[in-house]
């Protein structure tokens, strides 16, 4: 409790200091905080949407990615949790970039994100069909699933459902997003506990599965290695979202000490919980040798394990994950907008970062950006590869927004400006680990956003009509939207970029710093 007997206003003190007033809902508890970071995350909705990628190309040795790109991305965890403990502000990343770098290269990691985070909206609803037409045909609304378009055009009908879903939720307001997503993450834990335990009494194989390469590899120019790398992308594409922990931090209580403990246990409650998954359900598969596992995936596995009737009901825990994962990426995406819009650097910055009087959530860019999902999703209805490319271009783009929070945060620690033994008492803090820990994040950041963007044919363009733009999709999309987003900022954006009035503390405009 506060000394003036409110819950939090402390903390708006606090935000004060930074140069904004208190004007979202500080009403998050810990689990709350927490629960928003592993669900971006979603043990369920990642593992259950890319196991067939990973095993298709990797085989079950690609069960090694899942600790490779843990103890990778660990790095970048630890550097965002003392991050958070000094700068608990909406839109973690382009925040925590301003204050350790200048404002061009705030705003490209905070444009970078957003539209990463657009795109992933996106992409997570697509998830559901890979799982509702599985427990009943009866979510097949277009065609019968043998169509050329059936598949493509069902996911966004489904896809669409759901961000009309995270629209309104978010829309209503941070508490009802916080009781949903609450609410889901311990039936998402409970039934992925159970999920586990399950395989595990049916195991027909042991541990030394994942030595096993199904000789893949040979076609490729490093051997296996290019497969693997290849295959690790499955588990890139899991394990990131956990700074939406802080991204929460002025609707949360005490979030110094919160956001930096949620962002942590978000992800390693993640990497225990889907790793033994992963390792589980190859060893109780009952054909570790099955075409279908690089076609249905883990979706395939639960129902040759458990049956239909247990089988389902697990698929059903897979779908509230999806439909919570969805949602918080959207809240995710929100603040950063909401965030960037108040120092006006967005376009109609006064009207994306206006706050509702009742609901105390931004309601125009929860809406703005479930139109933008949605228009995003109908791509995919007739151009299926080029929305591969668009999605897989947004988890790139992550890496990148992340790269460019480490950077500056290793350069100020290489020129003296960040010290991690200055934090305040009681707060987190990496102590001399500081320095390795953070140029261990940047050298993974640097390694990951190579790998993710290479370019492929197998991943960017799988089948015909094949072509060049399409292979080199990362590259062009990649570089076509930032240098086209930091060009708009550079001659038009930046010259009105200041803290606008209305949301300034003490009511004053703030200059960019």
């Amino acid at each position: 409790m506060s000394p003036t007997g409110a819950p939090g206003a402390a903390d708006d003190v606090d935000l004060a200091k930074f140069g904004y007033k208190q004007e979202l809902d500080r009403t998050l508890g810990s689990f709350a905080t927490f629960a928003a970071g592993i669900s971006y995350i979603s043990i369920l909705t990642g593992t259950f949407q890319l196991f067939y990628f990973g095993f298709a190309f990797g085989g079950p040795a690609y069960w090694w990615s899942w600790p490779l790109v843990f103890a990778g991305q660990l790095m970048v965890a630890l550097c965002f949790a003392e991050l958070a403990s000094r700068y608990p502000i909406a839109g973690s990343i382009y925040n925590w970039s301003k204050r350790l770098s200048t404002p061009h290269v705030a705003w490209l990691a905070g444009w970078t994100m957003l539209f990463a985070s657009i795109v992933t909206v996106a992409a997570v609803a697509l998830a559901y069909q890979i799982t509702l037409p599985q427990i009943d045909a009866f979510f097949q609304f277009y065609g019968d699933g043998t169509g050329k378009y059936d598949y493509a055009a069902n996911a966004v009908i489904l896809g669409t459902a759901l961000i009309v879903f995270t629209t309104i939720v978010n829309a209503i307001g941070v508490k009802l997003m916080a009781w949903i997503n609450s609410a889901a993450v311990i039936i998402e834990l409970i039934a992925a506990v159970l999920l586990v335990l399950a395989f595990a009494v049916n195991i027909t194989r042991g541990p030394g599965v994942v030595t096993d390469t199904q000789g893949l590899g040979a076609d490729w120019e490093l051997g296996y290695l290019g497969a693997f790398l290849t295959a690790s992308l499955a588990s890139a594409y899991v394990m990131y979202g956990f700074d939406t922990a802080s991204s929460l931090g002025e609707e949360s209580l005490d979030p110094r000490r919160n956001a930096p403990r949620a962002i942590l246990r978000a992800l390693v409650a993640s990497f225990l919980i889907g790793g033994a998954i992963l390792l589980f359900a190859m060893m109780a598969v009952t054909d570790i040798n099955s075409e279908e596992l690089s076609v249905g995936g883990l979706q395939f596995i639960v129902l040759d394990v458990l049956g239909g009737t247990v089988g389902d009901i697990f698929l059903w825990s897979v779908v509230i994950a999806i439909t919570v994962c969805c949602l918080a990426v959207h809240t995710a995406a929100i603040r950063m907008m909401f965030a960037m819009a108040r120092d006006n650097n967005l376009p109609g910055g006064t009207h994306l970062a206006r706050v509702h009087p009742k609901t105390r959530t931004p309601i125009i860019p929860s809406i703005l950006i479930g139109v933008l999902a949605i228009a995003i999703l109908i791509v995919n209805i007739r151009q299926p590869q080029i929305f591969v490319v668009i999605t897989s271009l947004g988890i790139i783009m992550i890496y990148i927004a992340y790269l460019l929070v480490t950077v500056p945060m290793l350069l100020a620690r290489l020129r003296g400006q960040w010290r991690s033994e200055d934090a305040a008492p009681g707060y987190f803090t990496l102590g001399r680990w500081g320095l390795p820990v953070n140029i261990a994040a940047v050298i993974w950041g640097l390694f990951m956003a190579t790998n993710l963007i290479w370019p492929r044919q197998s991943v960017y363009n799988a089948t015909e009509p094949f072509h060049w733009y399409l292979k080199w999709g990362g590259l062009l999309f990649v570089g076509g939207v930032m240098i086209g987003g930091f060009a708009y900022y550079w001659f038009v954006q930046r010259h009105k970029s200041g803290t606008l009035a209305e949301h300034a503390a003490g009511g004053q405009a703030g200059v960019q710093s």
